[in-house]
């Protein structure tokens, strides 16, 4: 009975199992063979597998984090910088990358951050949908209603949805889709570590470290000493350019057909950009009641506070653009770049082209052109230029505006220009002209990210003699570069948004979209304005009276705002009842009788932070830190040392330099440490206990026989002994 349940047991388990060779055993309940249940057991461990993990639960598909991945692309390519991606589609099935671009784009959405484990199944299980329909070319951009994920704030029932809304839907412009979104965002984290290694380092826009303000560093660094300069704007390269054109650029480094069909059919994808009431149908206006203001809740995304809307309009006119292609969405400023990396390395050539050294010259008089500039403790401090001195060009790009600095004759940059003209008509299809690409010289101030840049001239020193004449020294006069903030150029944005009036004479004016916000929340608005404003203007030699100029326009504007509002009638009365800074409360509430502190203390009224940089002496100096000229961001420093430190080469250095100077590692020496702290610590806990049994040996020997003097050096020199071991123990 036993054997008959033995063999249907068996025969029910290896009926059940996954293994790919489905063999049966039937043992024979009249004439069983010895030993045939255990033949049985070792070869079903034998034939039998591990099940394999399901391809449809997004659980077992999250095998790492997605940051560490990501890190994983950014090493390969930094390691092998001039490879040709190949292979970039078993990075678009790695579902790690697809959580960790819906983490990003939900955070954008909604305003809050998603951790992974708090993500519910069925956004996963969507996700993956949405990942297999981009592995299996079934995605579409753009999609209206057909959607394999919708965004966690999107409630709507498509499928209750009214023929008008649907035609609306389908018909009207509407934002980019959260599934969108999400492809973008996958495609951006796979193609942004192939092509930083490539890029040029004389681009600074849409790359990560980089920013308006190491534009300005480099320019102080780099551009002293030029006196020629071209300012261009290809800004209209940002607008569009053929699809053709950008998928060849693309390919020059990436040769996955997956990936280039995806970016393929972004471009080519048609968007719908027709707004509410366009169609030519003119709808009845319906008068509404004033409906209250709605509350919202804490996962709806918040608007930008005043304080960042009223920065973003100081955007300065380089900034202002930003490319837009077809529903690549976050990808276009990248394929801007990758399209105009071309345009960078061929101005590099042109760079070295016309460098010509001159032995004459104080600077750049070497082969190489990297000689010191002058005085290396002020190095924006470069003599003048003239027909015997050496001829040197340099280049910078910020998104679609150009700089070029030329120090030389003016005929040579006209030709310069001219062969830039050419280039740009030939690969980009973009006619300029001359007035397209101005040749302006120093004296007459050129203006780049709202900064003027111009020259001071450093005339010959005056020296006294000890009988008190004067001499001239015969030195030629020297120049230096000035980066200065263009107040001009303040005001303009100040009037756009604004907070003044008149040009020569600005007067402010109060700010009446804070009319309904309280003191407190309308200072710490403006304090946040006014912090940014001097982070901006960081690098300006002008910053004290720049940012002083902002605080004066702010806090005017502010104090007609508080007169209108509390009813002062003057400005004056404001600054009598606030203080300079609008610190202290305008109107007090009834039935207060204490003082404003003695409210403050008691928790009974709300603390007002007064203006900052009321005064000129409160605004920070300007920041002259030397910009080194092999600069790097920080993220490709660590990535860089890493994959030095990371070379066996580099440790096998390391030690033998460390072994020629007769030094010991930090290793090596805790190690030492370590190892005389076990050696020693057994002797301590001895020498110790020896130390207490023979001071109170000694004690009582001279309280019943009197001390001897022999005994007495003994027990002096075995606790010198003992002291030296512990003192050794210790170390």
């Amino acid at each position: 009975m036993r054997r008959t349940i033995f063999s249907i047991f068996t025969h029910r388990i290896l009926a059940n199992s996954n293994s790919a060779r489905t063999t049966f055993f039937y043992s024979n309940p009249l004439n069983p063979k010895p030993n045939g249940g255990f033949a049985f057991f070792r070869r079903f461990s034998f034939t039998r597998r591990p099940p394999e993990p399901d391809p449809n639960d997004p659980s077992t598909l999250m095998k790492e984090d997605g940051v560490s991945v990501c890190c994983q692309m950014w090493l390969e390519n930094f390691r092998e910088p001039d490879r040709i991606a190949t292979n970039l589609s078993s990075y678009l099935r790695r579902f790690e990358l697809w959580v960790l671009a819906y983490q990003k784009v939900s955070a954008d959405e909604t305003g809050a951050y998603v951790p992974r484990n708090t993500i519910e199944r069925s956004a996963l299980e969507d996700l993956l949908a949405l990942r297999n329909a981009v592995l299996d070319n079934r995605f579409r951009w753009g999609a209206r209603l057909d959607f394999f994920l919708k965004s966690p704030k999107d409630k709507t029932d498509y499928g209750s949805l009214s023929k008008r809304k649907i035609k609306a839907i389908l018909t009207t412009s509407q934002p980019a889709p959260f599934q969108d979104k999400i492809v973008q965002e996958v495609l951006f984290m796979i193609l942004e570590p192939v092509y930083e290694t490539r890029f040029s380092p004389k681009s600074f826009a849409f790359r990560p470290g980089r920013n308006a303000h190491t534009v300005l560093r480099v320019i102080r660094s780099s551009f002293a000493g030029y006196l020629w300069y071209i300012k261009g704007d290809l800004s209209t390269i940002l607008d569009g350019m053929k699809v053709g054109f950008v998928i060849n650029a693309l390919m020059r480094d990436v040769r996955d057909k997956k990936v280039i069909d995806l970016v393929k059919s972004a471009l080519v994808t048609p968007v719908i950009t027709t707004k509410v009431g366009e169609d030519g149908v003119k709808k009845k206006k319906i008068k509404r009641k004033y409906q209250k203001k709605r509350v919202l809740a804490e996962d709806e995304p918040k608007p930008d506070p005043y304080w960042l809307e009223t920065f973003f309009g100081f955007a300065p006119e380089e900034g202002e653009k930003t490319p837009s292609w077809g529903h690549c969405g976050i990808l276009s400023p990248l394929l801007a770049n990758i399209c105009l990396d071309e345009l960078d390395r061929w101005m590099e050539g042109k760079s070295k082209e016309f460098y010509r050294p001159s032995k004459s010259d104080v600077i750049w008089n070497s082969p190489e052109g990297e000689a010191e500039r002058g005085n290396t403790s002020w190095p924006e401090f470069v003599p003048t230029s003239g027909p015997d001195k050496t001829r040197k060009m340099d280049y910078i790009r910020y998104g679609g505006h150009i700089l070029i600095g030329v120090r030389g004759p003016r005929a040579d940059v006209a030709t310069l220009r001219k062969q830039l003209i050419e280039f740009v008509d030939q690969k980009y299809m973009l006619k300029l002209d001359n007035e397209s690409l101005p040749i302006e010289h120093i004296t007459k101030g050129i203006m780049f990210l709202d900064h003027v840049l111009c020259r001071r001239v450093v005339y010959p020193t005056l020296r006294y003699t000890a009988t008190g004449g004067k001499i001239i020294s015969e030195k030629g006069v020297g120049t230096l570069l000035s980066v200065t903030a263009s107040l001009k150029q303040c005001i303009k944005q100040f009037r756009k948004l604004s907070f003044l009036k008149g040009d020569r004479d600005p007067d402010p004016q109060p700010c009446f979209r804070m009319f309904h916000a309280t003191q407190a929340h309308t200072n710490a608005q403006m304090n946040k304005f006014l912090s940014t404003m001097v982070e901006w203007y960081r690098y300006a030699d002008n910053r004290k009276k720049i940012v002083n100029f902002c605080s004066y326009i702010i806090r005017g504007s502010l104090a007609k705002l508080y007169a209108a509002k509390y009813k002062l009638r003057s400005r004056a009365k404001v600054y009598k009842i606030g203080a300079r800074n609008l610190g202290r409360p305008l109107k007090e509430k009834k039935g207060q009788s204490p003082e404003y502190h003695n409210l403050l203390r008691m928790g009974l009224a709300e603390s007002i932070d007064g203006l900052q940089y009321t005064r000129m002496s409160l605004v920070p100096e300007t920041d002259y830190t030397p910009f080194p000229s092999n600069w790097r961001p920080n993220h490709e420093k660590a990535l860089l040392e890493y994959i030095r430190l990371e070379d066996p080469k580099t440790l096998e250095g390391q030690k033998s330099c460390i072994r020629e100077q007769g030094l010991v590692s930090p290793q090596d020496y805790t190690s030492m440490l370590v190892w005389n702290y076990k050696r020693n610590a057994i002797m301590m806990d001895q020498l110790s206990l020896l130390k207490s049994a023979s001071s109170n040996a000694g004690q009582d020997e001279q309280l019943l026989l009197g001390s001897n003097q022999e005994d007495h050096d003994h027990v002096t020199k075995e606790m010198e002994e003992n002291n030296e071991g512990i003192h050794v123990a210790q170390m």
